[in-house]
């Protein structure tokens, strides 16, 4: 395939030599190749030392490849673009309820080197496309700022993790540079080594890892695999065989306009049909061609027997959508879908997109919970993880834009139902809160409702209180109030007397 083999130069990989008479590609670095010579671009390239890892060459290969289809490939392109749109396209935040952490954050978040405001897009780009994303963390002495340095994945070449917990990363080795300088990480955990780990674990990881710390965040691995993997892994073979499939059709198209003049000379011989030959000219367009009844000029057009391709086009292409669970009619192919039908096709992508979004938030809110256990950590504290001004909330946009029309019917239908069951006695206010909580949802509030009743009962009778209080006309001064009982009591009229208020002065009773 013409294309595979422009793809495997541009990035880089060239074939290795296969004894004859099998054919020749890339060398294959797994094992289990489906022909002799031959295997295809997301081969299995298992390590033989961990099954569930590619093999150190086939990790580089698989992220060589996923950066050059983003780049060249229109699907493949779409594929990584689309989900960015919807997780990041209104920006991201980092909140805490703490005034003095929220500064903090703050001050992380917009850092010139830092910048997540402008990186974080390109960086969650690089973790689907790479499978990993690596952060070299710098603390300032002091006042303990964070700043992240960014460490290629592919410069990684081991990930370490606990020999008494093989889920559980604890260092980072890069590969050797061009001075030979190789570098090893600790990869952060919130907390003290001593209280996390087993005395052997936290001893090599404070002689052996002894270059700085970084967080490491990877996509689609096993527990207890060591490497994340890129979401285009699966799907690479068949982005190449679709961009191939395009070119062919645009060869075949080009086939298909040709034609060539076929003449037919009655009566002649060999030597004035190379006489002939010699001498004609093909008629320009809106030319006349003249000639006698020996000489019959024809445009003839090739006769391919091909049928319409966009049917095989639709297969191929939906094959590759299906995989990352997008709906056809996102990418141009309307086929029967109506809106009713696209707006159902499109909530298992949404899901999909949902579980991203949420890896994202758990991994932002451990670098901001990282910021303040240094910033801790420098003023001397230690920081309460159960304390809510500890806790950090990554606020990202709404995946769709909700229709909130029928929720506001639901809303209002709701509460005129359980406001009547409440008269008739048929249902306790905790219960109707509760239902009505659960339209809330739809709005995006989530609350508990026991907790909501007893602050509502309250602010009502504040409320209650505040307008009691401030009713002149029902309410008199005590002293007054005294005042006009002693009078009331000895028969005094009213006119004319005084009484002295709280503050002296003397008040007209």
């Amino acid at each position: 395939m013409g294309l595979l083999n422009r793809l495997m130069e541009a990035v880089g990989i060239t074939a290795a030599p296969a004894p004859e008479p099998a054919p020749t590609r890339e060398a294959a670095s797994a094992q289990g190749a489906d022909e002799p010579g031959w295997r295809r671009l997301s081969g299995d390239g298992l390590s033989n030392q961990n099954d569930r890892d590619l093999s150190p060459m086939a990790q580089d290969r698989m992220q060589k490849l996923a950066e050059y289809l983003w780049q060249s490939n229109l699907l493949a392109n779409r594929l990584v673009e689309l989900p960015l749109a919807y997780l990041l396209a209104e920006g991201v935040s980092l909140q805490c309820k703490d005034e003095e952490h929220q500064k903090l954050l703050n001050a992380f978040w917009s850092d010139p080197i830092n910048n997540w405001p402008l990186k974080l897009t390109p960086r969650v780009r690089a973790l689907g496309l790479l499978g990993e994303q690596c952060y070299i963390a710098n603390v300032r002495e002091g006042d303990g700022f964070v700043r992240l340095g960014y460490l290629d994945p592919r410069q990684i070449a081991t990930v370490v993790a606990d020999p008494d917990n093989p889920e559980q990363p604890i260092g980072v080795v890069t590969k050797r540079d061009n001075r030979g300088k190789q570098h090893k990480y600790r990869v952060v955990v919130l907390g003290e080594d001593e209280d996390l780990f087993s005395a052997n674990t936290a001893r090599i990881r404070a002689e052996d890892f002894t270059d700085g710390e970084c967080l490491l965040y990877q996509l689609n691995k096993f527990p207890n695999g060591s490497r994340g993997r890129s979401d285009l892994l699966g799907q690479i073979d068949w982005l190449d065989a679709y961009d191939e499939f395009l070119f062919n059709e645009l060869d075949r198209i080009g086939y298909l306009r040709a034609f060539v003049w076929d003449v037919t000379l009655t009566g002649a011989d060999p030597e004035a049909v190379k006489k002939y030959e010699k001498e004609f000219t093909a008629p320009a367009p809106n030319s006349t061609f003249v000639h006698n009844d020996t000489v019959k000029l024809e445009a003839k057009a090739p006769e391919l027997q091909a049928a319409d391709t966009s049917e095989s086009a639709r297969l191929l292409r939906n094959h590759v959508l299906g995989g990352s669970t997008t709906p056809e009619h996102w990418f141009g192919g309307g086929g029967d879908v109506n809106r009713a039908a696209a707006s159902e096709m499109g909530e298992p992508t949404f899901k999909i997109y949902t579980g991203r979004q949420n890896f994202l938030k758990l991994a932002l809110e451990e670098i901001g919970r990282f910021v303040l256990w240094k910033a801790a950590e420098a003023n001397g504290k230690k920081p309460d993880w159960a304390e809510d001004k500890w806790q950090v909330t990554a606020v990202f946009p709404e995946l769709v834009n909700r229709d909130v029309t029928k929720f506001a019917a639901a809303m209002v239908s709701v509460v005129t139902a359980v406001v009547q069951m409440i008269d008739a006695g048929l249902l306790t206010e905790e219960t109707a809160l509760k239902l009505v909580a659960d339209v809330a949802q739809r709005f995006g509030q989530d609350f508990d409702a026991k907790t909501e009743l007893e602050a509502a009962r309250k602010e009502s009778a504040d409320r209650k209180a505040k307008a009691a209080a401030s009713d002149v006309f029902r309410n008199e001064p005590a002293d007054l109030a005294a005042a006009r009982a002693e009078r009331d009591a000895a028969g005094v009229g009213t006119k004319g007397a005084v009484a002295a208020g709280e503050d002296g002065n003397q008040v007209a009773a």
